[in-house]
């Protein structure tokens, strides 16, 4: 059976109100923001930079496996997620971004409730 597909964040406003009021966690591979939501849908924004990946396939690349990555994890609902790319999720291995994803998760819910 097939994960389902979280919600997209798709405004910039709701990416800033992640990145103001959300708790982060950082890896080697990526930061992760979430901001609980207390009714509603699991809801995934992703950031790969520019100046990271100057190519737009790269940039693709990346965010098509760190968005299978997240499905792969299959995520709790009620929160807003906002996974930033850093240099070394181009080259790792899938199951690696699957635990990473799932640890820095963890990681920052938890620092949420401290």
């Amino acid at each position: 059976m097939a994960a389902r597909l979280p919600g997209r964040l798709r405004k910039g406003a709701e990416f800033d109100t992640v990145f103001d009021r959300g708790t982060a966690s950082s890896g080697p591979l990526f930061v992760v923001r979430v901001l609980p939501r207390p009714e509603g849908e699991l809801r995934v924004g992703y950031a790969v930079g520019k100046r990271l990946f100057p190519k737009s396939t790269d940039r693709n690349r990346v965010r098509r496996r760190l968005r299978e990555a997240v499905r792969a994890a299959e995520l709790p609902d009620g929160a807003d997620v906002i996974v930033v790319a850093r240099g070394a999720a181009a080259a790792a291995p899938f199951s690696e971004l699957v635990a990473s994803v799932r640890r820095e998760l963890d990681r920052a819910t938890r620092r949420r409730t401290e």
